[in-house]
């Protein structure tokens, strides 16, 4: 018995999302522990990963699923 699932784009497309999402939330919270003075870095860079990191989470999953819609 062969396995399709394993070439299945859609499974493909499914974790990529989901990679995008989880790196998105590490930069949050990586973030948010620069703004907070916990890690010693620029604020700035707090602020500018927490910005992509946002962004990460809820905007680039959508134009992905956008851009990988199967045409009507």
């Amino acid at each position: 018995m062969t396995d399709k699932s394993a070439d299945d784009p859609a499974r493909a497309r499914f974790f990529t999302m989901q990679a995008v999402r989880l790196a998105g939330v590490a930069c949050v919270v990586l973030g948010m522990l620069i703004v907070s003075q916990r890690i010693a870095w620029p604020q700035w860079l707090g602020y500018l990963l927490l910005a992509n990191g946002l962004i990460d989470v809820l905007v680039i999953p959508t134009l992905m699923a956008r851009k990988w819609r199967t045409p009507r």
